[in-house]
């Protein structure tokens, strides 16, 4: 599951040159600490080529349900017009997932998982030609006392490339959709306060003064 993430950077030049873009994401997509779905978001829909398109799918036929997540092991049944010459990249820098909290009626307690000292990265997507879709998979054993999926990070630049390269059929694309290897990734919790959409800036980063501690099984 994704739900909200961050891209918390706004050097635009950084994330080009990253990215191998001709030309930065879009301005609104980026200085972001509290992504939520149908918002616009930075995308790398070609290579070479950033947009800011719209968080989330197009509804199906006849209903008004637009997909913000996709299981990476039905992908290819689902959305196999998708997989197949319609894979973008979702930058990020950062996602959320929510513990329950251990009393009724207490909010969610919000973590944020970075990946390699919190690194620009890019989530698998799926590019419907208006918006975008990030796959998930099992969770790694950091992330799953938490949540058991997690977004899809792709494990650098070259399976960046591979993921967008209209050459790399549907199978050999899966191999890439895989859960991020948990040494290389790191949990913190985050701020209450991104529980509600809307809410912007760097402070829900910020831990509250007394915050709670990752199950014990996620520390390394």
């Amino acid at each position: 599951m994704c739900g909200r993430y961050t891209l918390s950077t706004v050097d635009g030049p950084e994330i080009a040159q990253r990215f191998a873009l001709v030309s930065p994401p879009d301005e609104e997509t980026l200085g972001r600490f509290n992504v939520c779905p149908t918002e616009t978001v930075a995308a790398v829909v070609a290579p070479g080529q950033a947009a800011g398109v719209p968080w989330g799918l197009r509804p199906f036929r006849g209903g008004s349900f637009a997909p913000i997540n996709v299981r990476s092991e039905t992908a290819s049944k689902r959305f196999k017009w998708l997989m197949d010459g319609k894979r973008c990249l979702v930058l990020a820098d950062g996602w959320y997932e929510w513990l329950k909290a251990e009393k009724q009626g207490r909010q969610r307690l919000p973590f944020r998982y970075t990946v390699d000292d919190g690194a620009l990265f890019a989530f698998a997507g799926l590019y419907d030609g208006t918006g975008v879709a990030i796959l998930t998979t099992e969770a790694n054993d950091l992330c799953a006392p938490v949540h058991d999926r997690m977004p899809v990070v792709l494990d650098g630049p070259e399976a960046e490339a591979m993921w967008l390269s209209k050459d790399v059929d549907v199978p050999e694309a899966e191999g890439l959709l895989i859960p991020f290897p948990s040494e290389r990734t790191s949990v913190a919790p985050a701020n209450p306060a991104v529980n509600r959409a809307g809410v912007e800036g760097p402070e829900l980063l910020t831990p509250p003064d007394e915050p709670p501690t990752p199950p014990a099984a996620t520390l390394f």
